[in-house]
């Protein structure tokens, strides 16, 4: 999905230790894979664990900012329900908002550190990216994590198996 202005812009969100950076860096590099210009920001809490933390990703045809303006937000990615709730002024008005997603992860994750790649197949679906682009990021970003193990979650976020 690139929007007529050619840009996607995905907002993660969570606390500190739950993947939401790795997983913003893997969406983004998916992005740069695929051949698109990928902007970045990331905004840590007061914490290192358990802090709010979230990261803007903006790619598409050339983007010029990494920050997401307010309501401009094609996808809100939640690793936290109260994040969620303080950030969905981000999301556009037709936004999909992949809070929901944590329901399905929990009840189908046993591990629960890979939550973070099931919801990213989750929003897989909605991206035009290819599934070898993802698997490439994940190799580049998760090499020393299980990149095998990541890649199984993540289909099965995409609602391809586990």
């Amino acid at each position: 999905m690139v929007k007529n202005n050619g840009t996607v812009n995905i907002l993660f969100c969570g606390t500190g230790g739950q993947g939401v950076l790795v997983a913003a860096e893997i969406c983004g590099w998916a992005a740069v894979f695929e051949g698109f210009h990928v902007k970045k920001s990331e905004v840590h809490g007061m914490a290192q664990r358990g802090g709010s933390v979230e990261s803007h990703l903006r790619f598409g045809k050339q983007v010029y900012s990494p920050l997401i303006p307010r309501g401009t937000a094609d996808f809100l990615v939640s690793y936290y329900r109260d994040e969620s709730l303080r950030l969905r002024v981000f999301l556009k008005p037709r936004g999909v908002d992949l809070t929901a997603e944590l329901d399905r992860a929990d009840g189908s994750v046993a591990d629960k550190r890979y939550i973070n790649v099931f919801i990213l197949g989750a929003l897989s679906r909605h991206l035009a990216l290819s599934e070898g682009s993802w698997f490439k990021a994940i190799d580049a970003v998760l090499a020393r994590k299980n990149p095998e193990e990541n890649k199984k979650v993540f289909l099965a976020g995409r609602g391809e198996g586990l």
